[in-house]
Formats: C-alpha cells, sequence, structure tokens
C-alpha cells in the first residue's frame, strides 16, 4: 500500500530525548531513542530473547539500548553487544535514520538505496527567515484519505466553515497538473472578504483585515506522502499570489503523513511562515487554530475509514475536485509497483 524505499517522519527529536519511543512506520515496528553521540538510531522494536518491546527498555549513557525484560544490551547497528550469562551474539534489524530540519526521519525500505540526498527539501526549515511550530495527530484512516483530502481543500468551505472556510472556495474552480512525481492543484479566489483565521494572521502583520483580499491554495503532493500547501491572502489589486510582501500574509502549511498500518497513520502537521517571525505569540495563535482546524479532519476521515471498512466493494463516484488526489494516488500506485517488480528481480 505504500512506498518504503523513501524517508518517512518518524517523531520530533523532543520524542526521544532521555528515553526510547516505540512507533509502527509502514506496517513495521521500530524503537527510535538516541545512540553514541546523541546520533539518532532505529532497531527493529523486538528483543531477540523473548520476544520483548526494546521501546520499553531503556538507553545507556554510551548510547545503547537495554531490554526491560532480560537485559540484552543491543547497539545502533543492530547487533547484541552483551547478554547475561550468553555468549550467543544475536541480531536485528537496524534502519537508516537521521535528524533534519526539526524532525527524525526513517527509511524502512531497502538499506542500500537510503540516501540522505533523497529527503524532501524544505527551504524554509533552512531560513531564519523563516518559523515554524506544530503537532501530531493519530488519526484511524488510510494515508491517502488523508492525501486526498489535503489535495482537495473544497472541504473547508463546510468543515471549517468558521476558520478558514468560505463560499467562494467551491466557486474557484481547481486546476491539477502533474510534474514528475508530483501532483499539484491549485485554486485562485479574487476580490472575497478573508475568513476569521485569515483576518488574523492579517492583523499579525500589522495589515487590514476589513478590505477585500485574494486569497490562493497551492496543494503540492511528493513522495512517500508529504503535501506542502502554499496558501496566503493578498490585499486586493496588488497581484495576489505575487504581491509584495507588505500587502499580504503567506504561509506553508506542511503536512507529513506516515503510515502506521493500512488503516492508521501518524500525521505531523504545522505551519511555516516568513512574516513577524519572532513573535512567540502570534507563533502560538496560528499553531492553536491550526490544531483545531486539523482536530475538525480527525473525525470526517475517521467515519470514511469505517464506512469503506464495512463496505470495501462500494463504488465511489470521482469529482472534479478530486483530481489531485486522484494523481497522487496514481503515482503511489506507480511507485510501489516498481519496488515489488524490484523485489522479484532480486
Amino acid at each position: 500500500m505504500f512506498p518504503k524505499n523513501a524517508w518517512y517522519v518518524a517523531c520530533t527529536p523532543d520524542e526521544i530525548d532521555g528515553k526510547p519511543l516505540g512507533r509502527t512506520i509502514c506496517g513495521e515496528a521500530i524503537v527510535l531513542y538516541r545512540g553514541p553521540d546523541n546520533a539518532v538510531a532505529a532497531l527493529e522494536d523486538f528483543c531477540p530473547s523473548g520476544a520483548a518491546r526494546l521501546s520499553l527498555g531503556s538507553v545507556r549513557a554510551e548510547g545503547r539500548i537495554v531490554c526491560g525484560y532480560h537485559g540484552l544490551v543491543m547497539g545502533g547497528d543492530g547487533r547484541c553487544v552483551s547478554m547475561p550469562g550468553q555468549r550467543v551474539r544475536p541480531t536485528i534489524r537496524a534502519y537508516p535514520a537521521l535528524e533534519r530540519h526539526g524532525f527524525v526521519w526513517v527509511w524502512p525500505g531497502d538499506k542500500s538505496a537510503a540516501d540522505p540526498a533523497l529527503l524532501h527539501p524544505l527551504p524554509w526549515a533552512e531560513s531564519p527567515e523563516w518559523t515554524y511550530a506544530g503537532g501530531l495527530y493519530h488519526v484511524k484512516c488510510d494515508y491517502r484519505l488523508m492525501i486526498d483530502n489535503l489535495m482537495d481543500l473544497t472541504h473547508e468551505t463546510y468543515v471549517h466553515a468558521t476558520s478558514i472556510g468560505q463560499p467562494e472556495i467551491e466557486e474557484a474552480a481547481p486546476a491539477t497538473r502533474v510534474e514528475g512525481n508530483s501532483a499539484i492543484t491549485s485554486r485562485f479566489m479574487t476580490n472575497i472578504a478573508a475568513p476569521p483565521f485569515w483576518r488574523a494572521a492579517l492583523r499579525g502583520n500589522g495589515l487590514a483585515d476589513d478590505v477585500p483580499v485574494d486569497r490562493w491554495q497551492i496543494c503540492r503532493f511528493t513522495p512517500p506522502s508529504h503535501v506542502m500547501i502554499e496558501v496566503g491572502v493578498a490585499h486586493a489589486g496588488h497581484g495576489g499570489y505575487d504581491a509584495p510582501a507588505d500587502r499580504k500574509v503567506s504561509s506553508v502549511v506542511v503536512d507529513f503523513i506516515t503510515p502506521e498500518s493500512d488503516a492508521s497513520i501518524w500525521y505531523f502537521w504545522g505551519m511555516a511562515r516568513n512574516f513577524n517571525v519572532d513573535d512567540a505569540a502570534l507563533t502560538a495563535t496560528i499553531r492553536d487554530g491550526q490544531a483545531a482546524i486539523f482536530g475538525e479532519d480527525v473525525g470526517i476521515l475517521e467515519a470514511q475509514q469505517r464506512n469503506l471498512a464495512e463496505q470495501p466493494g462500494r463504488h465511489l463516484m470521482r469529482l472534479n475536485i478530486d483530481m489531485g488526489g486522484f494523481e497522487a494516488r496514481r503515482i503511489l500506485e506507480r511507485l510501489v509497483a516498481e519496488e515489488q517488480n524490484d523485489l522479484l528481480k532480486a
């Protein structure tokens, strides 16, 4: 169901501070922790002695994980370093892992194919002119449902009516295109009233919030399951998306969707912005607003998953607004098929 030869966000660095973390990614039970020199390590979450979860153990000062059941000490390469009263040195699987851009990433596929250069580029994460804040939701749905949700923002009119939704969204036809392994859906609205979330953002940037605006949403899917959405509003008549910085507020909605199983995900969400980056109160307000918005999606997505599980053969009508999610699924199907073919050839 999902490509495995790819970098997925596994956790945020604070989740492994001082303790191991167990997390299932693409069906693989993995323990993440800080190994020697504080570097991130990822192992199969399985003690070779008694099948205990290594994530329930502890990390020694030298960066080795100790099973909390039989006391086996495992190195970051998956080799057993010591075992009380035994000379046997079993080995478990180690996963490529790295820490970058404020996230811990894991490669659950072929270890030999793991190349740090393939990590998703995040220019905003490397620039002091941007700031980021976000959070994590565990959602019980197929990861492709979340991709569908983010590639078609028409639902904002109904699901998020009190924050970012407005009738003009569904009145503006989206356009979808494919560029290599990316699917992009764009929607532009002109001379409209800003919804509550964006009125607050305008005020946060010292701009009038009671004048007509031009609004844009550019959703970009990139494998294995990342969706970056350029969003913003500008005072109408000043160029919209291309308006000067003193006439607009714009941000990147960051969505890293990490499959846990075929019916559950780890959803790392957030927003990167390049205005008033030192305003901690504004950052907190935006993060809290986003948390509430994405929280509204969770109930919808989990209900979808239940319906699909109960009626797996039910035909779904495809709408014009579904093209972004449709193209993303086509890309995923091709990548999964290519991986399966490579496995058969091996």
